[in-house]
C-alpha cells in the first residue's frame, strides 16, 4: 500500500566476524523451511560444501547481469534504430501533388502486389557537384519500374529509356509554376516536374499505379555499392574513359565507389555508345548486386546488415509509405526468399524513333503485352534479344535494339 514503510532486512553478519557462520545461516534456512533438516557444519564434507548464502547470491547476480545486458542491448538497438530512421528523407511534396490528380490515376493493384518507381537522379548539388555544374534541376538518367508479385514469389524490374518519346502531362515545376502537356523524351518529366511528374507520366504510359517511389543520387549509389563490399562485373574488353574517370581491364572484376558509378553511367567508351547498351549494363550490375546481397548472408547477419541499412537509408528520398525501417524491413522480408531466376530485369520494348534515330519509341503490341502482364500480376517472360531488322528491335543508324533482359541467377560474364 502507498505510504506503508518497508521493514529493512536484518543485517547479515560478515564472514570474518565470528566462527560458525555456516551453521548460523543453515539454522535460519531450516527455520524458514528451506531445508528439511539441519546440516551439520562439522560433519563429513563440510569444507567442500558451498555456502548456502553464496548459492542464493549467484542466481540473483546472474539474473541482474542478464537483465542489464538485455537493457543495454535494447538501448543500443533503439539508438541505432533511431539513427537509421532519421537518415531517411521523406518526399512530402510529391504526395501532395499526386493527391491533386488522384481521379486520373490508375486503380491500385489488387492484394499485396506493389509497383515501385526507382529514379536515379543526376542532381549536381551538394556532394554531387564534382560530377558537373549545378543547374538547379536534375534529370532521371535511370528509371526502373519494379513490380513485386502479390505472393512475393517473383519480382520484375523494367527499365524505361530516358530518351523514350512519351506524352508528358501538365505538371508543376519545382518553383510552383505549371508546365504544359507535351510529347517529349521521358526524362524531361523528372527534370521539369520532379518525381510527381515522372510518376504520372509512367502511369499514363503503362496504366499501372505507382504505389511507392525512391530517388537515389550519385553519392547514395556509391555508398550502397561500398556497403556490400563492391559488385562483380564482366568486361569483354578494356575500358578507358576520361569523362567517367574509368581505366578498367577486361574480364571479371569487382567495382567499388567511383569505378562502379562510372561504369553504370558511361556511354561513349563502352560498346556502341547507345543508351540501350548502357541500360543492359545497368541491369547486369543490379542483378549482380542482388545476387551479392542474397549470397553473403547480409539480410540475416546484423553486423553486415547495419552498414547496408545505414547506406540505404542515408542515400534515398522516399514517399511516406517507405520512409521507415519497419516498412523497408517488411518489404525486404517479403522478397528475400524469391529464387534468383525469378528476379528479372528487362527493358520496355523499344526501337529508334522513325523521326529521330537518337530518340526511342515503343514497339507494339509487345509493350502493351508487357504492361498488361504487370497489371495482372503475371511475370512477363524474358524476351530473346532482337536481331537487326527484326520487329521489336529493328536497328537504326546507331545500332540500337531492345536488349533481351536477364535474371539474377545468370553469371556476370553470361551474354
Amino acid at each position: 500500500m502507498t505510504g506503508a514503510r518497508r521493514q529493512p532486512p536484518p543485517a547479515r553478519p560478515r564472514a570474518a566476524e565470528r566462527e560458525g557462520l555456516d551453521a548460523a545461516v543453515t539454522d535460519a534456512d531450516a527455520e524458514r523451511g528451506d531445508r528439511p533438516e539441519r546440516a551439520d557444519a562439522t560433519g563429513p564434507g563440510a569444507a567442500d560444501r558451498p555456502r548456502p548464502s553464496a548459492r542464493r547470491r549467484w542466481p540473483r547476480w546472474t539474473a541482474m547481469g542478464a537483465a542489464a545486458v538485455v537493457l543495454l542491448g535494447a538501448g543500443v538497438g533503439w539508438a541505432l534504430y533511431q539513427r537509421l530512421e532519421g537518415n531517411i528523407t521523406t518526399d512530402v511534396t510529391t504526395a501532395e501533388q499526386l493527391e491533386r490528380y488522384e481521379r486520373e490515376r490508375p486503380e491500385p493493384a489488387a492484394g499485396r502486389a506493389r509497383n515501385i518507381l526507382i529514379l536515379g537522379s543526376d542532381d549536381r548539388s551538394g556532394g554531387n557537384r564534382r560530377y558537373g555544374r549545378d543547374t538547379g534541376t536534375a534529370r532521371s538518367d535511370t528509371t526502373i519500374l519494379l513490380h513485386l508479385a502479390a505472393d512475393r514469389r517473383s519480382a520484375t524490374a523494367v527499365s524505361i529509356p530516358r530518351d523514350l518519346m512519351v506524352r508528358i502531362p501538365a505538371c508543376e515545376r519545382r518553383d510552383g509554376k505549371p508546365t504544359k502537356a507535351q510529347f517529349a523524351q521521358f526524362n524531361w518529366a523528372f527534370q521539369f516536374g520532379g518525381a510527381a511528374c515522372a510518376i504520372r507520366t509512367v502511369e499514363k504510359l503503362t496504366d499501372i499505379r505507382v504505389d511507392h517511389h525512391v530517388v537515389i543520387d550519385f553519392q547514395g549509389f556509391k555508398r550502397m555499392v561500398d556497403a556490400v563490399g563492391g559488385v562483380e562485373v564482366c568486361l569483354p574488353e578494356p575500358v578507358r574513359d576520361r569523362d567517367a574517370d574509368l581505366d578498367l581491364p577486361a574480364g571479371r572484376q569487382t567495382l567499388r565507389g567511383e569505378d562502379a558509378l562510372g561504369y553504370v553511367r558511361a556511354r561513349q567508351s563502352i560498346g556502341n555508345g547507345s543508351d540501350t547498351q548502357r541500360m543492359a549494363r545497368q541491369q547486369a550490375f543490379l542483378a549482380s548486386l542482388v545476387k551479392k546481397v542474397r549470397s553473403n548472408g547480409v539480410l540475416m547477419n546484423p553486423t553486415r546488415l547495419y552498414p547496408v541499412l545505414d547506406a540505404a537509408t542515408s542515400s534515398i528520398t522516399a514517399d511516406a509509405g517507405l520512409n521507415s525501417l519497419t516498412e523497408l524491413y517488411d518489404l525486404v522480408r517479403g522478397v528475400r526468399d524469391i529464387p534468383d531466376e525469378d528476379i528479372r530485369f528487362m527493358t520496355v520494348p523499344r526501337k529508334p524513333w522513325d523521326r529521330n534515330p537518337n530518340r526511342d519509341e515503343l514497339v507494339q503490341p509487345d509493350a502493351d503485352r508487357l504492361f498488361a502482364d504487370l497489371r495482372a500480376d503475371r511475370q512477363p517472360p524474358l524476351p530473346e534479344p532482337a536481331e537487326p531488322g527484326e520487329s521489336g528491335g529493328g536497328a537504326g543508324p546507331d545500332g540500337n535494339r531492345t536488349p533481351g533482359g536477364r535474371d539474377a541467377s545468370q553469371d556476370v560474364c553470361a551474354p
